[in-house]
């Protein structure tokens, strides 16, 4: 039997191989309760699974929070997961997942946990062109059970759902947080790469109030073919990657290739060995920053905070 520290250490391991642990759970389905579908979140998101405590409703709460709980001295707000995904569940909220990712914690309240499943990202797709992408960022093809082939998996973009359900939250200044354009080489362009349509859109209004070009990708091997082709066409005039991209800026999660896979395939090719990467992720914590120095990344932010973007960006750019 392995030990706690062996199933941690292994775990952490995962993120240099293109491999995650997907939570699986339900939320309900019909107005009966029937026909529930699976979803996930990436384990390095959740903090801790515990049966739902008692909710303290708050006076003027935004719709879909259910109020807050105390656990263990620390008040979290607790999300009706089933009602955003517009679904019912059958045996009520039984259960409650703590997250932490982007800077907060946050609960999110659903019917039931089924498995952890180890996925390799080439196994999940973009859900970017299905319904209800908004919600979901990706559908995760998983391993057969119990004779059943061909499960799949709705991956939760929470970020968006988070944003969606605070649309009147104070937002910063992009220009004032900022500060000063910044100054590229001239021909070049910042390649940037997140599967979130939310994130994508606050990249880039961040960029372009820095004053960087930019051109955006969907996914880690979405960005890693445009690299390619873009080096194809410098060279194709006589010049290099490095006339044409300023860096690389890049998610971890993401379907097909995480961004740990993208930073170390660019740092180990020959060709794109010294073109900068910064790790731009809602997942934090000191095993990632040490993967983060693994695949030799110039550099690690947290989502999302446009002053801490650019103060990052500025300092790879200018060494």
């Amino acid at each position: 039997m392995k030990s706690v520290q062996q199933e941690v250490d292994e775990r952490s391991n995962l993120t240099g191989t293109n491999k995650f642990e997907l939570l699986l759970f339900r939320l309900g389905g019909d107005e009966q309760g029937n026909h529930s579908e699976l979803f996930g979140i990436n384990v390095f998101k959740i903090r801790e699974i515990v049966a739902m405590p008692e909710i303290t409703t708050v006076a003027g709460a935004p719709k879909h929070v259910l109020g807050v709980v105390n656990l263990r001295g620390q008040i979290i707000q607790v999300l009706d997961l089933p009602a955003i995904a517009g679904v019912k569940p059958k045996t009520g909220l039984n259960i409650m997942l703590v997250t932490e990712f982007a800077r907060t914690t946050q609960a999110f309240a659903v019917e039931s946990v089924e498995e952890i499943v180890r996925l390799d990202w080439n196994q999940v797709m973009s859900a970017e062109n299905s319904a209800g992408s908004g919600m979901v960022t990706s559908i995760a093809r998983l391993p057969e059970q119990d004779g059943v082939a061909g499960r799949l998996a709705q991956v939760l973009d929470v970020e968006t759902i988070l944003r969606t359900l605070n649309p009147n939250e104070e937002r910063e200044s992009f220009d004032q947080a900022v500060g000063s354009k910044i100054a590229i080489k001239p021909g070049t362009v910042v390649l940037a790469a997140d599967d979130s349509v939310v994130a994508r859109a606050l990249i880039e209004q961040g960029l372009e109030a820095m004053g960087l070009p930019f051109i955006m990708t969907k996914s880690g091997k979405e960005c890693w073919d445009g690299l390619n082709k873009i080096a194809a066409a410098a060279e194709a005039e006589g010049r290099t990657v490095y006339d044409r991209v300023a860096m690389v800026l890049t998610d971890l999660e993401m379907p097909e290739m995480d961004g740990f896979t993208l930073t170390r395939t660019i740092k180990s090719n020959n060709r794109f060995a010294n073109l900068p990467v910064v790790i731009h992720s809602s997942l934090s914590g000191t095993t990632n920053e040490e993967h983060v120095k693994n695949v030799r990344a110039d550099a690690y932010v947290a989502k999302f905070s446009a002053e801490d973007l650019s103060r990052t960006l500025r300092k790879v750019l200018h060494g």
